[in-house]
């Protein structure tokens, strides 16, 4: 039981071991992962609900302004998060198999890989970035306000990939404080950057005594850029952490240089693509769910952006735990322990499944407070709430979907799951969506959101009964 006290430092020479690891042990070490995972992740989603909140404040049309281009957001990011997965996957299995100057091999090449990717994304964002409102039938007045907002998002793309890549690299080499560490960082520099870029000047009482506190009134603009400034700090930062301090990691001590060489794209290749091209496809039926809730006017729009964002307040500590999983996995599996890494995956659900529960409890019982905290406005605040309401029955299953798919990605798993996404975004939410909405309106939207969900996430439970999901790993090594 001694090693444990350090199994945050000592996770690849835990699972390298032959010392049996227990059932206690197994959910002290998923623990030990996933708490910093999980406040990176609800740093990450508490700065959106600052952006929310501050931008709602200004009214329902600057809200809806970057609830209609959000979901096309979603895009690029999935986009980023796959090709940084495709080569943060083989640095988990290389440091559970003790090949560090592999590691770092790897982690060399996917520098400047995922720099071609990113600045590609950058372009494209650019480019379409003025018609993009239109397309997904947003209202003329707030066309302007997201076409700003997407085309500094779309700006900082080589930003948010090397966010992405870093923090990989960190998880899935065994260290998940830096990442929370950065992630509450963010969310502090955020409000302040957004503070000071989003209002104009104005007097603000401070113990009693007026002050004229200084701005420089951007507004939805100034949101976009306050997330820049600091998502740039803060990737700054992990960067740091990775090249001069990482044991694995770091650019010195062997590795090779940063030619990219075939052996490994094709690696990443075969993890990220099928994430790749799911998460395209599923980001974009988001769009499509977008182009839906347009019709239904600027308060269902800013409602369901809102609801969006608070949602995942309850499903973001899946996500850490997942991050959790993909490293306890992927290491195990590079060490060669097939069983460690199928009672990790166990582990992980579980813990997912009960952490999100008591949020989906928490969720509905608070929404009002939630919803209101974002906007004053009335009809915005009973969508949401209803919005909320109604999702929170379906996030247990919900859990199992997330983490299950983390499992699967430490295993290089991606094709059959990616398809489970696809096909139930796609064959069940989209359809139920278009069905429903005419007739019940925003509620029928979440509706069709809630079935779906709790669909999905019995297909992962069914798959992560099979051995299936980690046959995977050695074809990939074959390969």
């Amino acid at each position: 039981m001694n090693f444990l006290r350090k199994e945050k430092h000592t996770l690849s020479d835990i699972v390298r071991s032959d010392m049996p690891v227990g059932r206690l042990q197994q959910l002290r070490l998923a623990v030990s992962l996933s708490i910093p995972a999980i406040i990176a992740q609800l740093s990450a989603i508490i700065m959106q609900y600052i952006d929310a909140s501050m931008v709602g404040s200004l009214g329902a049309g600057p809200s809806a302004s970057i609830g209609l281009v959000t979901t096309t957001t979603w895009i690029f990011m999935g986009l980023c998060s796959s090709a940084a997965v495709g080569f943060s996957v083989q640095v988990a299995h290389l440091i559970g198999s003790g090949r560090a100057e592999g590691a770092r091999s790897v982690f060399r090449q996917s520098l400047a890989a995922t720099l071609l990717v990113s600045v590609t994304l950058a372009i494209v964002g650019f480019l379409i970035s003025g018609r993009l409102p239109s397309w997904l039938g947003g209202e003329e007045g707030i066309r302007e306000n997201a076409s700003l907002y997407f085309r500094v998002f779309a700006l900082s793309m080589p930003v948010l990939q090397y966010s992405y890549l870093s923090s990989g690299m960190l998880r899935c080499s065994g260290n998940m404080v830096f990442p929370g560490i950065a992630g509450v960082v963010m969310c502090v520099l955020d409000v302040v950057f957004n503070f000071f870029l989003i209002y104009p000047v104005r007097e603000v009482i401070l113990f009693g005594t007026p002050v004229s506190m200084p701005g420089a009134g951007l507004g939805v603009w100034g949101a976009a850029v306050g997330t820049a400034l600091a998502e740039t700090v803060v990737t700054a930062l992990m960067m740091w952490q990775l090249v001069f301090r990482s044991k694995e990691l770091r650019l010195w001590g062997g590795g090779g240089g940063f030619r990219l060489r075939g052996e490994c794209m094709r690696r990443a290749f075969r993890i990220g693509f099928p994430m790749g091209v799911e998460r395209f496809l599923t980001s974009g039926a988001q769009v499509v769910l977008t182009m839906i809730v347009a019709p239904l006017g600027a308060c269902s729009i800013a409602a369901n952006a809102f609801a969006v964002t608070a949602e995942s307040m309850c499903y973001m500590p899946g996500y850490g735990i997942a991050d959790a999983a993909t490293t306890l996995v992927g290491q195990s599996l590079g060490a060669g322990r097939k069983w460690l890494a199928r009672q990790f995956a166990y582990t992980c659900v579980g813990m997912g499944m009960a952490v999100m529960s008591v949020m989906g409890v928490v969720m509905y019982v608070s929404a009002p407070s939630i919803i209101g905290l974002m906007s004053p406005d009335e009809e915005i605040v009973r969508l949401g709430v209803m919005a909320l309401r109604t999702e929170a029955w379906g996030e247990p299953m919900y859990a199992v979907a997330i983490v299950a798919y983390g499992a699967f990605v430490g295993a290089g798993d991606t094709v059959i799951p990616s398809c489970f996404n696809l096909g139930c975004m796609w064959g069940i939410r989209i359809i139920l969506a278009s069905l429903l909405a005419p007739v019940y309106g925003l509620h029928g939207v979440w509706i069709a959101m809630c079935v779906e969900l709790i669909c999905r996430g019995t297909l992962f439970l069914l798959r992560l009964r099979t051995t299936y999901w980690m046959r995977r790993i050695d074809k990939i090594n074959e390969k």
